[in-house]
């Protein structure tokens, strides 16, 4: 009889420990399960917005910064052979973004009607947004009253006196600069996060 209770009391002993087992298993696969949830959230593909090596990214759009000699005309060219325009200058942050203290042709111009600026992408001037130099715009008006040919297109460099600030200048399209800014949508990529 001794012998049999030795038996009994093992068997309960292994039927806790087995039942000890399966609740701390079942414990870590709930675990697992959460994490596996957790996971596969984090796991997702999202997209996210590219450019192409060479190019900068800020705020959705794609930034060439050239440094090709070229006229303003030349520069547009330019950047539409990349897929781009000339920059559009919207914001505060996208007129500062060029730390460079040189001249970029920008892709402001009144050719099409003098003093009717125009973006490149026939949208007019913002006249509650702009970065015009204290003399700008210009027309081509000489410090002695003298008309050279009419500045029909834009550069931004940088103001004298202000570091940390670009200004724009009306100048005749013909010059040569020997950088400008080239801008193009972001193309969406898709990326997994992890």
């Amino acid at each position: 009889c001794a012998e049999r209770n030795f038996i009994f009391s093992v068997s309960t002993a292994q039927l806790k420990l087995i039942n000890f087992n399966f609740l701390s298993v079942n414990f870590l696969l709930k675990n697992l399960l959460d994490n596996c949830n957790l996971y596969s959230n984090l796991l997702k593909v999202h997209t996210c917005p590219k450019c192409e090596e060479g190019c900068e990214l800020h705020g959705g759009k794609c930034y060439y910064f050239s440094t090709r000699e070229s006229t303003w005309n030349q520069s547009r060219d330019y950047c539409r052979s990349k897929g781009g325009d000339l920059v559009k200058i919207d914001s505060r942050e996208e007129e500062k973004m060029n730390d460079d203290y040189d001249t970029f042709w920008i892709g402001l111009t009144d050719s099409q009607e003098e003093d009717k600026w125009l973006w490149v992408d026939d949208s007019p001037l913002n006249t509650s947004f702009l970065f015009w130099n204290d003399t700008e715009p210009s027309n081509g008006q000489g410090r002695n009253g003298e008309v050279r040919e009419g500045d029909d297109c834009v550069v931004m460099g940088k103001k004298s006196g202000v570091d940390d600030l670009k200004c724009w200048f009306d100048v005749s399209c013909k010059i040569v600069f020997s950088k400008s800014i080239c801008e193009k949508s972001a193309e969406t990529g898709r990326v997994t996060r992890v």
